[in-house]
């Protein structure tokens, strides 16, 4: 397998990034272990999860699998901090320096290990002052206890912004930036992958599957499967914005690409969002080993400049039909709409 550079750390990574969300939700430990074991057979290096994943299962449930395969020391293990974890107390959430060092200690526990080797801000909190972040995070990383600082879902001027109050500070500096990203939604391509390109920030999209609408299992005016995320009629109104005539027109275009191929809808969606310029390793989200092969499958699938071309035709550069990026930019802020 041929490994990336994360960044300007030096660090390597696979092409994609197995994340762990479903695991403490709809896959149970011991399916969790054996995806996480089957991953790194096929030589993925690079996990990623969240404290707020199933309030603390999902960190469980990886950090276990690393114990019980042995393979914590050539793994980049990946962690978030900043959502809710305790509906009764008020500072359970954020990016304040009680709630990251309080839910840094948590995740070492519940992860088995003595270091995070990317410790990622959720989501921007401007209301918290960055410095207030910084700080926090860069006595993690004196202590040894984080190696790399992350974010999530920030605006590319929050990254800048961030950028100059860790240089003027003499603090650690953020390595890497997840946004979501996928054919449906190409709106980072505008600001925040030229920022990442010129100041050597790492990207690892989420949702390059566009949260299973790029899979192929949805189509034009049957209802969704049963079971599946769209076809839950109680799905909150920030889901339910992306399930939209526009992603069928897409989905309808595409098709006909991956049966040229021999490969499935979601294998040439996965390959376009891992060769686009500036991306490190999307992050996929197998919920079953079955959707982990699939997955896995996109590894050897070329997306030729004839490819980009239609893809761009049916999505041009920077537009989105399916809205993703809905970052809360605060009180006021630019939100990425159009």
């Amino acid at each position: 397998m041929e490994y990336r550079d994360f960044g300007r750390t030096g660090m390597k990574v696979s092409p994609l990034c197995l994340g762990c969300m479903n695991f403490g939700r709809r896959t149970t430990p011991e399916d969790s272990y054996d995806i996480i074991d089957r991953a790194l057979d096929a030589g993925l290096n690079f996990l990623d999860t969240a404290n707020v994943y199933s309030r603390g299962r999902s960190e469980e449930f990886t950090g276990e699998a690393l114990k019980r395969n042995g393979s914590r020391s050539r793994i980049v293990l990946a962690t978030k901090v900043h959502g809710r974890m305790d509906d009764d107390d008020p500072n359970a959430a954020g990016s304040s320096r009680r709630h990251i060092i309080e839910q840094c200690e948590a995740s070492l526990k519940r992860l088995q290990t003595d270091y995070i080797d990317i410790y990622q801000i959720h989501r921007p909190r401007p209301e918290i002052a960055i410095d207030e972040t910084l700080r926090a995070l860069d006595d993690l990383v004196r202590s040894g206890k984080v190696r790399y600082l992350g974010t999530s879902t920030f605006a590319a001027w929050q990254v800048v912004e961030s950028l100059w109050a860790a240089k003027e500070l003499g603090l650690n500096r953020f390595v890497s930036e997840q946004p979501p990203y996928n054919i449906l939604d190409r709106r980072i391509e505008r600001e925040l992958i030229p920022m990442a390109q010129t100041y050597g920030i790492g990207l690892i999209p989420w949702s390059p599957l566009g949260g299973g609408l790029l899979t192929g299992k949805y189509t034009r005016n049957r209802p969704a499967p049963e079971g599946a995320r769209f076809s839950d009629k109680t799905l909150e109104a920030r889901l339910a914005r992306r399930y939209t005539e526009g992603v069928f027109d897409v989905t309808e275009g595409l098709l006909p690409l991956a049966q040229a191929k021999g490969c499935t809808l979601s294998q040439l969606a996965l390959a376009w969002c891992a060769e686009q310029p500036g991306v490190t390793s999307p992050i996929i989200g197998p919920r079953t080993m079955e959707q982990l092969e699939d997955n896995l499958g996109a590894l050897h699938v070329d997306v030729t400049a004839e490819d980009r071309q239609r893809i761009d035709e049916l999505v041009p550069p920077g537009r989105m039909v399916s809205p993703f990026y809905e970052a809360d930019f605060g009180p006021n802020q630019h939100r990425a709409t159009v």
